[in-house]
């Protein structure tokens, strides 16, 4: 995850930073720092954010084709 999916991916579940943050267990300045390229978290800081989104329903599309490149989804969770 990157953090242009991190806001993408976000702003599909409608969440802000703060509750991302919340969701995730993490501090509101590490997802600050990440989202703007500042710094990447640690692994489990970064693994806990992605897991936080997939649990909201956002599927990563890691392997994007050479023309659309990663990116999001939304999937609606049951």
């Amino acid at each position: 995850m990157n953090p242009a999916q991190c806001r993408a991916a976000r702003a599909l579940v409608n969440w802000t930073q703060p509750h991302l943050a919340e969701a995730a267990g993490v501090s509101p300045s590490t997802l600050r720092d990440f989202e703007s390229g500042k710094r990447v978290p640690i692994a489990n800081n970064l693994a806990a954010i992605r897991t936080a989104l997939e649990a909201a329903g956002i599927t990563f599309l890691d392997n994007g084709d050479v023309a659309s490149g990663p990116g999001v989804a939304l999937h609606p969770t049951s």
